[in-house]
């Protein structure tokens, strides 16, 4: 996932580089707030893309002993960094230049410009969500979009696609205000699409930070994860009692699972072994985001990781 992710944040870079040369020329010639303000919305887009790859390449330093598990969260702190940028930069500066240009209302000048600013941002926005939307469709796989949308961990995925869905939104505001200063001869259209640009940007902002939040401090597997999990234990004919499974992501595609399970008392270690080796393979089959696999045995002192991993039995 992270090279899809990869794919779809280059594209998004790209994009909005042109992008924003384009928006802040339309905004020399013509002095609109929104446009101005969409072109800023651009650079904080660009300069967000860059920190989500910070991310990604952060999160494949290997593991070392203050960091066991790895730095796959890494991809999370910096998603979490962007939304706040797009809150504080975004969102906020948008909202400061509409407020000032209702108080100050100025004339827009040749407004060609914009209208095929707009169109040109439009069709670079378009194609960079196109590409991103293609990686995120290799994900979701048979699953409704909103359903995988929701349930998705690839922050650094999930935010090239929020970025790229309001930037067209976005657009969509400024060639409204543009079209109707126009034919109104009313100056604080301009204005008050620059606030509704900022009460967009904040909008997601606030969305993408929650969602984020949820994975910084610890989100584990959804409940039909967890339940195919707890099938797969009530099939083991060796196993007479477990409690609910606890999960946590450590990454995107990286998930511990820790399992609490009371094996049947006459089986030999050898038995147990097999079956700890069983139930591993079937969770991994069935779930492969599952990389890291806990199982504690309390009545046999069975502990064990990974297969390569596997802690001897207890005396």
């Amino acid at each position: 996932m992270e090279t899809s992710s990869n794919i779809a944040i280059y594209g998004a870079i790209a994009a909005n580089i042109a992008i924003a040369i384009c928006k802040f020329i339309a905004a020399f010639f013509t002095g609109s707030s929104a446009m101005f303000s969409e072109g800023v919305h651009s650079l904080v887009d660009t300069g967000n893309g860059i920190l989500l790859l910070v991310g990604i390449q952060q999160s494949k330093k290997p593991a070392d002993d203050l960091h066991p598990f790895g730095f796959g969260k890494e991809v999370f702190f910096w998603s979490f960094v962007v939304a706040i940028l797009i809150f504080a930069l975004g969102g906020g500066f948008a909202l400061y230049e509409g407020f000032k240009h209702l108080r100050h209302p100025t004339p827009l000048v040749s407004p060609v410009w914009n209208y095929a600013v707009i169109i040109l941002a439009m069709a670079f926005e378009g194609s960079a969500l196109r590409i991103a939307l293609q990686q995120f469709n290799r994900y979701r796989g048979d699953k409704p979009f909103l359903q995988a949308f929701r349930d998705s961990k690839d922050s650094s995925l999930l935010a090239v696609v929020i970025e790229d869905s309001a930037a067209l939104l976005g657009l969509t505001i400024a060639a409204m205000a543009v079209f109707l200063g126009q034919v109104t001869g009313l100056h604080i259209f301009d204005g008050l699409g620059s606030i509704l640009i900022g009460l967009l940007l904040v909008s997601v902002s606030m969305f993408f930070a929650i969602e984020c939040k949820g994975l910084l401090i610890g989100e584990g597997l959804l409940p039909e994860r967890v339940e195919i999990i707890m099938e797969i234990l009530r099939n083991e004919d060796c196993i007479t009692d477990f409690s609910r499974p606890l999960s946590l992501y450590l990454g995107p595609r990286q998930v511990l699972v820790n399992l609490d399970v009371h094996f049947k008392d006459d089986l030999c270690p050898d038995e147990i072994e097999q079956a700890i080796d069983r139930i591993e393979s079937q969770i991994k089959t069935a779930l492969p985001i599952v990389n890291r696999i806990y199982i504690e045995a309390e009545n046999l002192c069975i502990k064990k990781t990974k297969k390569s991993e596997s802690i001897p039995t207890c005396s």
